[in-house]
């Protein structure tokens, strides 16, 4: 059964689109503030000690990467046993477990992050300073009963972090991008760039990709627009997802990418692997940063040219910023069509502004006209995100790429956000997608790859 007759069923023209949750996986709707670990002031004094103690005893085996984790963690247990039966305080049997696993935490895990990095709930950890921590939750940001240490503790997570996947951060390369074992993406600024101490933001990677229905559910789009963008992806338009920082187009572009034919041949190239396509025949390229020298960098751009070379049906890139931009926009140009990306704009105008930058950023001297004609012709259609001030994430438009007009790109925007449709009792924004009454252009080259839309979807009264 296609997409379109399962939202069909599930979502019929016309209805209300409502609110589901996720029931299992990565979302739940529980409420209250996130709270790290909590001690009273005895246990948290003796679990310092006992911290403290254990750096001593163990020393570097701590964070020497060639132990074996089986190894370590047996080493800890043991170790903290020691130290616990030697005490002078005595402790219940809940409270000496509640510490052991929390030192654990802090010695095998991330410290006080671990606890955080199994919430379901939290999208995103920020680590400003060893004294405070924030998380986002649900699109809202609340800081957390939690904190390190000191800055050595800090930075001691931070090392275990990037040595895990082969990088290096210290005062001479202080700001470092790297990635954790389940595929959350990690930023860090050490000091003397970061003023107040290490700064480290975690962006969490969902352990169950999100599906169509789910981000229906979220109200992100409409089963309409859902149908139409599945229409679009599988005639094998070329679409741009932009919007600003933390807006949702990585998971937006996901979910587009689920519609991706399995019999195709798909490249995914990305600064920091997030995409979980499910088709088998998937090639998946991550770009290097360069070493402590500064030499074996191997950019998006530089995998964007060996991706052309390797017979792809599909190129689908998480995030083009430079040069790469007019890589991609001559892959499109030249039978690569239905490609996929994503790009930080403002809005749907904007994202095409953006694309011209970055392509002149490619250091060829091209005219400003010629990239505009390579856009014009390039890109069909442009599905902008935005966060709103109720913390959802909701595409606001969905715009076509006519074509050019003199000097100018021209656009058309067939779904807009309804802004003006107010918010419910828990401050929710009860606006979403409606038709804009125009007709898309695209509707014919659809009909010719034999993936029309459903009928009725650009009938009726527009908005």
């Amino acid at each position: 059964m296609s997409l379109s007759d399962r939202l069909a069923q599930r979502y019929p023209a016309g209805g209300d689109s409502g609110r589901t949750t996720r029931t299992s996986g990565s979302i739940t709707r529980t409420s209250g503030p996130i709270t790290g670990p909590t001690v009273g002031t005895s246990t948290s004094t003796l679990r310092l000690r006992i911290h403290r103690e254990l750096l001593d005893i163990l020393g570097p085996q701590l964070y020497d990467n060639r132990t074996p984790d089986s190894v370590l963690e047996k080493k800890v247990r043991d170790t903290i046993n020691e130290v616990l039966a030697r005490s002078d305080s005595p402790l219940a049997v809940t409270d000496s477990a509640r510490i052991s696993a929390e030192l654990l935490d802090e010695i095998l895990g991330h410290g006080p992050v671990e606890p955080l990095l199994r919430d379901p709930d939290v999208t995103e950890i920020m680590v400003n300073g060893p004294d405070q921590i924030f998380v986002e939750r649900f699109g809202r940001i609340h800081q957390v009963d939690a904190s390190f240490v000191d800055e050595q503790h800090l930075r001691r997570v931070i090392d275990r972090i990037v040595s895990r996947v082969g990088r290096r951060v210290d005062e001479s390369s202080p700001m470092v991008d790297a990635r954790l074992p389940d595929g959350s993406r990690v930023n860090v600024v050490l000091p003397p760039v970061a003023l107040d101490g290490s700064v480290l933001t975690i962006r969490k990677f969902a352990r169950d990709a999100f599906t169509t229905e789910d981000l229906i559910g979220f109200g992100t789009f409409t089963p309409e627009v859902a149908q139409f963008l599945y229409a679009c992806v599988r005639a094998r338009l070329d679409i741009v997802i932009s919007g600003g920082t933390g807006s949702g187009k990585t998971t937006t572009l996901n979910v587009l990418s689920s519609f991706l034919p399995p019999d195709e041949r798909i490249v995914t190239i990305e600064d920091a692997a997030e995409l979980q396509l499910r088709q088998n025949h998937v090639l998946r390229l991550e770009s290097r940063p360069p070493n402590i020298e500064g030499r074996g960098e191997i950019s998006v751009r530089d995998l964007v040219r060996n991706a052309l070379r390797m017979r792809p049906d599909r190129i689908v890139i998480g995030e083009v910023r430079d040069g790469a931009a007019l890589d991609l926009l001559q892959a499109m140009n030249t039978g690569h069509n239905g490609s996929l990306t994503t790009v930080h704009a403002n809005s749907p105008r904007d994202s095409v502004a953006r694309l011209e930058t970055m392509s002149l950023m490619a250091g060829l001297e091209l005219p400003v006209r010629a990239i505009r004609e390579q856009i014009a012709s390039a890109v069909d259609l442009v599905v902008h995100q935005s966060r709103l001030r109720d913390g959802s994430r909701r595409v606001t438009h969905v715009t076509e790429v006519l074509g050019m007009e003199g000097d100018v790109v021209t656009m058309q925007d067939l779904f807009v956000f309804d802004h003006r449709a107010g918010h419910d009792e828990h401050g929710r924004h009860l606006g979403t997608l409606r038709w804009t009454g125009l007709r898309p252009r695209l509707l014919d080259t659809l009909a010719d790859a034999g993936v029309p839309v459903p009928v009725g979807l650009f009938e009726g009264r527009p908005w």
